[in-house]
C-alpha cells in the first residue's frame, strides 16, 4: 500500500507519489495587507513603557541631548569643583547651564514625563515614572539655585543632563532588543501573490487579490501561488503546503478538494473556485492568532520597573520623612536641601542601564553563537522554563524524505534495485525522486541512462532503462499494472509503513523487483539537544500534523517525554495553552506559518533559521542555523544573563539604600553628612561598577556542538 500523508490542515486530503516536473513558473509578487513592513529603527510599540515610543525617537534624543550635555557639564561649577578647575568665565557664561539644562529637560526629558505621567494616572510607579521625578525634582532646584533664590546649593544642572543623556541611551538599547508584532503579520500578508486570473466567457482576466469574489472561478497556473481559499473544480496538481502547514511533503489536490490561500501548485495548472477571500481566509486568520498570542504575551513586567516601582515608594517615602523630620527640627533650609537630595540621587543611572547592557552584551554573546534575541522579555524567561516544545519536521528533522531502508525480491541485487529506481527518477523534481537519487549517488552507484520518462501523476513514474519498462511508485502504480508484491517483501514494506515511512515499489514489467521506504530524517544533532535539555530539568515535547505512527517514531529515536501528533494548524497555538494550564512555562521551537501563532504564545518562541519568515518574525528567540542545540545556549545565557541583571539591581537598589539614608542626614549627629556633590559622584560611580559586572558575561561560553 503506498504511502500517504494525512493534511488535516486543509481537508485531510491524501499526499501520493505524483511525479511530474516541476514548473519553473515563479509567484507572483507578495502584497503587503498590512502595509509595508517597518524599519526597526522606525518600529513603535504599543504596549507598556515605551507606549508610542519609536527606536529612532529614542536614539535621536540621545545624540542630540548628549552633545547639550557637553556644555552643561564643562560649565557646571558643582562639576567644575568636584574635579578642581575652574571654566571660562565671559559674558552669558553662567546661563549656558540652566539654558542648555532647560532645553536638556523639556526636549531629552518628554518621554520620561510623559511616560511618568500615565504610570501615575494608570497608578502604576515604575522606571518612567522614578526618571521624571528625579529630573523633575532636579530642575526645579537647580532653577532655584540659579536665581539666588532662598540661598540654596543645590546646583544640579549637569546632573540633569547626565540623568537624561543615560536614560534615554538605556531605553535606547533596550527597545532595539525588543521584537515587533508587525513583522510577523507583514511576512504573512507576503505569502498572497498582487493579482490573480480570473475565468471569464471569453477567457481570462488579470485582476488584483482585492478585486476577487466568492464565487469566481481562477486559473492558477503550475508553480502559481493561491490568491485565495477555494475548492478545485477542474485539473489535479500536487500542492506544496509547508508555508502553512509546517510539513514537508506535498498534497495531492483534485477536483472538490480544498485549497488554501498562499500556497503553491508545484506540478500542474488547475481551476480553482474563491470560497473565501480577504480577512475570511485561513492566512488571515492565522494572523489574528499571532496578533492575539503577542498581544497577550507582551503584558508582562520587566525586572527592571518592578524595582523601579520599589525605588519611587522608597524614595518618595524617605523624601516626606526627611522633609518633616528637618522641618521639626527647625531647619527649612536643610530640610529643602535634604529633601532635594534624597529625590534627586534615589534615581541612579546605574538602573537605567542595569537591564539595558546586560541585554545588549547577551544578545551579543548569543549572535556569536548563531542565536538571535529580538525580544529582551525571552532572554529573562528562558530559565524558568519548564518544556521545550519542538516541532518536528524542519527541526527535529531535516524536512525532507531521507532514503531509510531498500527490501530487493528474491534473485535482485538491493544495489541493482537503488540504480533502477534513481535511474526512473532521475529526470523527476519531486522530493521523493531526488532522495533516491542522490541515495544512489552517494553510494556511489553507476546510475544506467533512462528515456522515454512519464510522470504517472498520483501513481509514479515510468521510463525506458536498457529496453526494460521501469515503474516506481506505490499501490495505485502496482493495481494498475496488475503487479503483485511477494509475500517476504510484503513483510518489509508493512513494517516501513506502520512507521510512516513513504513506500515506493520499482518494478520492471509487471514484476516486483523490491522496494524503498523514504522519511523525514532525524537530525542528528536533536538527540543531543534533546538528552542535554532533560539533563538541565527541562521536559522534551514535540508536536506535529504528521501521522501518529510517524510521530511515535521519532519520539522514540530521540526519547522525548510528550507528543502531539495529527495537529492542525490552529490547534498548535491550543497545544501550548494546554501545556500552560497545567502550571508549564512553555518555549515554542518551530519553522512553519501554521507555528507562528505558538511561538507567540508560548512563553519564549524560538524559530529555526531555516524556516519560514513568519516564524522568524514571530518568535522572540530565532536560531540563524537549524542547529536545534542552539536551544541549549539560550537556557544557559538565560541564566547567566539573569544572574547579572540581579546583581546590577542588587547594586544599584542597594546603592539607594545606603545612599538615600545618608543625604537624608540620619547620620547628621555623627557628623556624617552625604552631601548633593557627593551623592552625585556616588550615583555615578555606580553606573561604572554596573557597566563593569555586565561586561563579565563576555566570557560566557556558548557553543552548541559542546552542550552537556
Amino acid at each position: 500500500m503506498e504511502h500517504r500523508h494525512t493534511s488535516p490542515a486543509v481537508g485531510g486530503q491524501q499526499v501520493s507519489h505524483p511525479h511530474e516536473e516541476h514548473s519553473s513558473h515563479q509567484p507572483h509578487g507578495a502584497m503587503g495587507m498590512n502595509g509595508p513592513r517597518q524599519d526597526d529603527e522606525h518600529m513603535v510599540h504599543s504596549h507598556g513603557q515605551h507606549a508610542g515610543h519609536s527606536v529612532a525617537m529614542f536614539k535621536n534624543r540621545f545624540w542630540l541631548t548628549l552633545a547639550l550635555a557637553v556644555p552643561v557639564v564643562f560649565f557646571s561649577p558643582m562639576f567644575g569643583h568636584l574635579l578642581g578647575y575652574q571654566a571660562p568665565v565671559f559674558p552669558g557664561s553662567a546661563w549656558i547651564p540652566p539654558v542648555l539644562g532647560t532645553v536638556i529637560f523639556f526636549y531629552g526629558g518628554q518621554p520620561f514625563l510623559k511616560g511618568g505621567l500615565n504610570e501615575l494616572k494608570s497608578r502604576k510607579p515604575g522606571m518612567m515614572l522614578l526618571i521624571a521625578m528625579a529630573i523633575t525634582v532636579a530642575f526645579t532646584a537647580s532653577w532655584v539655585t540659579t536665581l539666588g533664590i532662598g540661598g540654596f546649593d543645590l546646583d544640579f544642572w549637569w546632573e540633569l543632563a547626565l540623568l537624561v543623556d543615560i536614560m534615554l541611551l538605556g531605553h535606547w538599547i533596550e527597545m532595539r532588543a525588543l521584537g515587533s508584532a508587525q513583522g510577523a503579520l507583514d511576512a504573512l500578508a507576503a505569502l498572497l501573490p498582487d493579482e490573480a486570473e480570473r475565468l471569464t466567457e471569453s477567457g481570462t482576466e488579470t485582476v488584483r487579490v482585492s478585486e476577487l469574489r466568492s464565487g469566481d472561478t481562477i486559473l492558477v497556473r503550475s508553480g502559481g501561488r493561491m490568491p485565495a481559499d477555494g475548492t478545485v473544480v477542474e485539473g489535479q496538481a500536487e500542492f506544496d503546503e509547508s508555508m502553512i502547514t509546517g510539513e514537508s511533503k506535498t498534497v495531492l489536490r483534485s477536483p472538490g478538494d480544498p485549497v488554501v490561500a498562499g500556497t503553491i501548485a508545484t506540478d500542474n495548472s488547475l481551476r480553482v473556485r474563491v470560497t473565501a477571500i480577504g480577512d475570511d481566509t485561513a492566512l488571515a486568520g492565522i494572523q489574528r492568532l499571532v496578533a492575539e498570542a503577542q498581544a497577550s504575551s507582551s503584558r508582562a513586567q520587566a525586572l527592571a520597573d518592578r524595582a523601579a516601582a520599589f525605588l519611587f515608594y522608597f524614595a518618595a517615602g524617605a523624601g516626606v520623612i526627611t522633609f518633616i523630620a528637618w522641618t521639626l527640627l527647625g531647619s527649612m533650609p536643610d530640610a529643602v536641601e535634604r529633601t532635594v537630595t534624597v529625590l534627586v540621587i534615589a534615581c541612579p543611572h546605574a538602573l537605567g542601564l542595569a537591564i539595558p547592557l546586560v541585554i545588549a552584551i547577551s544578545t551579543e554573546r548569543a549572535a556569536r553563537a548563531g542565536v538571535l534575541i529580538k525580544n529582551r522579555m525571552a532572554l529573562e524567561r528562558m530559565r524558568t522554563v519548564d518544556v521545550v516544545l519542538f516541532d518536528k519536521t524542519g527541526t527535529l528533522t531535516r524536512g525532507e524524505p531521507e532514503l531509510k531502508d531498500i527490501a530487493a525480491a528474491e534473485g535482485t541485487d538491493p544495489d541493482e534495485l537503488l540504480a533502477l529506481a534513481a535511474a526512473a527518477e532521475s529526470d523527476s523534481e519531486h522530493p521523493l525522486a531526488r532522495a533516491i537519487v542522490s541515495a544512489a549517488r552517494g553510494r556511489g552507484l553507476p546510475v544506467p541512462q533512462a528515456s522515454g520518462f512519464t510522470s504517472l501523476t498520483g501513481r509514479g513514474v515510468r521510463a525506458t532503462i536498457d529496453g526494460r519498462t521501469v515503474l516506481v511508485g506505490g499501490p495505485a502504480l502496482l493495481r494498475e499494472v496488475g503487479a503483485d508484491e511477494p509475500p517476504a517483501l510484503a513483510a518489509a514494506t508493512a513494517a516501513w509503513r506502520d512507521r510512516g515511512a513513504a513506500v515506493l515499489h520499482v518494478v520492471d514489467g509487471n514484476t516486483v523487483l523490491g522496494a524503498v521506504s523514504l522519511e523525514d530524517a532525524v537530525r542528528p544533532e536533536s538527540r543531543q539537544a534533546v538528552a542535554a535539555l532533560q539533563h538541565r530539568g527541562i521536559k522534551v515535547a514535540m508536536i506535529t500534523g504528521d501521522a501518529r505512527q510517524v510521530a511515535r517514531a521519532v519520539a522514540a529515536e530521540l526519547n522525548i517525554d510528550e507528543v502531539f501528533a495529527e495537529v492542525l494548524p490552529a490547534d498548535k497555538d491550543k497545544k501550548v495553552a494546554e501545556l500552560q494550564s497545567r502550571g508549564l512555562r512553555v518555549a515554542m521551537v518551530g519553522d512553519g506559518v501554521n507555528d507562528s501563532p505558538a511561538l507567540a504564545r508560548a512563553e519564549v518562541g524560538i524559530a529555526i533559521g531555516g524556516g519560514t519568515d513568519v516564524a522568524v518574525e514571530s518568535a522572540g528567540v530565532v536560531l540563524a542555523g537549524n542547529d536545534p542545540r542552539a536551544v541549549l545556549s539560550m537556557v544557559d545565557l538565560s541564566r547567566a544573563s539573569y544572574r547579572k541583571m540581579w546583581q546590577n539591581l542588587v547594586w544599584a537598589t542597594g546603592y539607594n539604600i545606603v545612599a538615600v539614608p545618608l543625604a537624608a542626614g540620619v547620620l547628621a549627629f555623627a557628623g556624617v553628612v552625604l552631601s548633593p556633590a557627593a551623592g552625585a559622584v556616588l550615583m555615578s560611580a555606580s553606573t561604572i561598577v554596573v557597566a563593569l559586572n555586565a561586561q563579565l558575561l563576555r566570557g560566557l561560553k556558548l557553543n552548541p556542538a559542546k552542550v552537556g
